[in-house]
């Protein structure tokens, strides 16, 4: 994923966190929120949860590897929060972009025509 659309910041991780809405899948949870400008930001985090440092970078790589070729087809003006589960490190990557793709259908972010 480039780095213009990630979200950087510890503030702008809080701020998606405590004011977004969000979507549950066993795999991620994805939180939205508006965003202030008119681009697309997506964060990605993994929690202790997860295991090591390794397991946690390798949940965040994933993620982010999942959801770089669905970008863009997604609806700009909002940001974006990805949040790794510990069921994530067992599934596979197809699995992974399913959970993602269903997860940007249900905000509404995402079709697939």
């Amino acid at each position: 994923m480039q780095r213009r659309f990630r979200l950087t910041r510890s503030t702008d991780f809080k701020r998606v966190r405590n004011y977004g809405k969000s979507f549950a899948h066993p795999l991620v949870v994805l939180i939205i929120l508006v965003a202030d400008e008119p681009g697309l930001q997506v964060g990605v985090t993994a929690g202790r949860s997860l295991g090591s440092a390794v397991h946690r970078n390798r949940a965040k790589r994933l993620l982010r590897e999942a959801t770089r070729p669905l970008i863009p087809a997604l609806s700009p003006g909002y940001d974006l929060m990805l949040i790794a589960r510990p069921s994530l490190l067992g599934a596979d990557f197809t699995e992974i972009q399913a959970a993602i793709r269903s997860l940007f259908t249900r905000a509404g972010l995402y079709s697939d025509s």
